[in-house]
């Protein structure tokens, strides 16, 4: 029955331009790759829309106290949970703000954990374990489209009253019926024959950079394109805290480190500071007011000095 379901997949189908893969050249084997890698550019173009729809829900959750929940299995559990680890340090969230959940636990992220995505019921479980309210947006990632584990996550969550999407592979996926929106990127066949791990992978991490990313620039975490909630949790984050208030301000690197000391860190409350010649704290109060969003300070400031 399992071999009958994969055969009509796209992503399990043979590509007739890698017949001869064992007989090609490293070269021949990497142009291969790269000219099918350039067709899921084009194939997640398709989707954008769909894609769009999710990040209305995303910020909308995250506006409202809520979570985005990525869940997954193999490849595509490993990439939802790569995508929420980036967000704290990248946007100066906490690490329950985007959470990312995969078959097997933390474990199956380093070594396969061999049957944990047929179990249905553990998805569910796994999302209970987490709190999961109504107020989350929960994300099934599966390339195949039809992942047990991620079907009772989806079940889980609708059952909840969350918001649901599915981001899958193939069209006419199984998952796409069990979710609000429905992502179903056609990829086609694999260089290497139902190694979904290459352009499957690729579609779902493209797709997940935009998810994350937009919603972000939707909860004011970005000003112009710079990521002013970076925390420095390194010497290179401190370096790019300054250069990112040097870049926001057009100071020195020197009146940059000494905003950031003022401020605690905070990049965004020292690029206000500075641009309004204030202090940190009346930086930090408007920011407040502004629900942490520099433009809005800055255009409110504008609009008064107008008036």
């Amino acid at each position: 029955m399992e071999r009958v379901e994969l055969a009509g997949l796209g992503t399990e189908m043979r590509n007739p331009c890698t017949m001869d893969l064992d007989k090609m050249t490293p070269v021949e084997i990497i142009s291969a790759m790269n000219r099918e890698d350039g067709k899921v550019v084009e194939a997640v173009k398709e989707i954008l829309p769909q894609v769009a729809e999710i990040i209305t829900w995303t910020t909308d959750s995250l506006r409202r106290g809520g979570r985005v929940i990525y869940i997954g299995a193999g490849t595509s559990g490993r990439l939802g949970v790569l995508d929420a680890v980036e967000c704290p340090p990248t946007f100066g969230v906490t690490d329950q703000e985007v959470i990312g959940l995969m078959a097997g636990g933390e474990r199956a992220f380093v070594k396969a954990v061999e049957g944990a995505e047929d179990d249905e019921a553990q998805g569910g479980r796994d999302l209970e374990q987490v709190g999961l309210t109504s107020r989350d947006t929960v994300i099934g990632l599966t390339a195949s489209g039809r992942t047990p584990y991620v079907i009772g996550a989806l079940r889980r969550a609708r059952a909840e009253g969350c918001r649901t999407a599915a981001i899958s592979c193939n069209c006419g996926a199984a998952v796409s019926a069990l979710a609000d929106t429905a992502v179903e990127v056609n990829t086609g066949p694999e260089v290497l024959s139902g190694s979904t791990r290459l352009k499957a992978g690729t579609a779902e991490k493209m797709i997940l950079n935009m998810i994350s990313t937009a919603s972000m620039v939707g909860m004011g975490k970005v000003y112009q394109n710079l990521m002013v909630d970076v925390r420095q949790t390194n010497q290179k984050l401190v370096c790019r805290a300054q250069d990112i208030v040097m870049q926001a301000v057009g100071c020195t690197r020197d009146e940059a480190s000494q905003a950031l000391r003022e401020t605690g860190g905070e990049a965004k409350t020292a690029v206000v500071k500075l641009l309004l010649d204030i202090d940190a704290a009346s930086a930090q109060a408007l920011l407040d007011r502004a629900d942490g969003r520099v433009r809005q300070v800055l255009d409110a400031y504008h609009r008064e000095k107008e008036a």
